[in-house]
């Protein structure tokens, strides 16, 4: 939930966190501080996370309100990272963190660990989000680490020079074993999409992996980059993503998406090839319906 309140006159000269609790009904000043830190507070829309920031009247702060629970820091193991030169790093994001800040959060996401890797290892670079995965998705994902190295691996993205492979549980049985999903996409609801005349033009190849006991493994190719490709097109083709219950997925501890490799030319025309291996809970699924990834 995000609230929004103008500081009053009598409010103003006050820290943050002060008139945060003086302001929203319900926020004690230990949790203002918490949603301050996490980076939930944004003062006439630039965030702040600066708890003793003197707030002035006319000031207008917004708070992001988070469900109990659901905020946890984020810490990845050193094999996270799964790559790294002068010019990037690749890191394997974990289902259920969110890619970059919103209006809740920065810390705990993906951002903000890389920009506070940047920061121990001596760069003041921030991270800079050039591609995205769904909170729901895990997998291989790119941070440049300077401004030209920005401006080149956003190009390939842009012109389709990223080779992006995913690992999608679904349900049911493809009836061939190779196909391409070219239906256009669009918005359907405020946070769903679907294919709709009108909708932007989209393609995904996909083969089938590996199937049994009423679920298959597909690998899904996305050659265009709309919100939602690969779910859309595979709850269109009647084979939602095990988890994925906002497009027909059966409930499950994690959406079973996995961006298991991106691969690219760098500016020095190497071939860059990142593979991430999916997480336990992915591996524990596919090992309790008889799937086998390795194929």
């Amino acid at each position: 939930m995000i609230r929004r309140e103008t500081v009053k006159q009598e409010q103003g000269g006050r820290r943050l966190d002060d008139g945060v609790s003086l302001l929203f009904e319900g926020i004690s000043k230990s949790e203002a501080r918490r949603i301050i830190d996490r980076g939930g507070c944004a003062v006439n829309s630039a965030m702040v996370r600066v708890a003793s920031r003197t707030v002035k009247p006319g000031d207008v702060i917004e708070v992001g309100v988070m469900e109990p629970g659901r905020f946890r820091e984020l810490e990845l193991p050193a094999e996270a990272l799964l790559y790294e030169d002068a010019d990037l790093i690749a890191v394997n994001k974990p289902a259920g963190v969110n890619t970059q800040r919103t209006p809740y959060q920065l810390k705990g996401t993906l951002e903000f660990w890389v920009a506070e890797r940047f920061r121990r290892h001596g760069s003041s670079e921030p991270a800079r989000v050039i591609h995205r995965l769904d909170r729901g998705t895990s997998g291989v994902m790119l941070f440049p680490k300077h401004k030209r190295a920005a401006a080149w691996l956003s190009a390939r993205f842009h012109d389709g020079e990223v080779e992006k492979r995913y690992l999608a549980l679904v349900q049911g049985s493809p009836r061939q074993e190779a196909w391409v999903a070219d239906g256009p996409i669009g918005k359907i609801g405020s946070a769903r999409y679907g294919v709709m005349a009108g909708g932007r033009s989209a393609r995904t190849e996909f083969r089938l992996i590996s199937s049994g006991g009423g679920y298959s493994l597909v690998e899904a190719r996305p050659l265009t980059g709309r919100t939602h490709q690969i779910r859309v097109h595979l709850e269109a083709c009647g084979l939602p993503i095990v988890g994925d219950t906002t497009y027909g997925g059966e409930p499950a501890g994690r959406m079973m998406l996995h961006c298991w490799s991106l691969a690219f030319t760098n500016e020095r025309d190497a071939v860059i090839c990142v593979q991430a291996p999916p997480d336990g809970a992915f591996e524990a699924f596919m090992g309790e319906k008889g799937l086998d990834w390795t194929a």
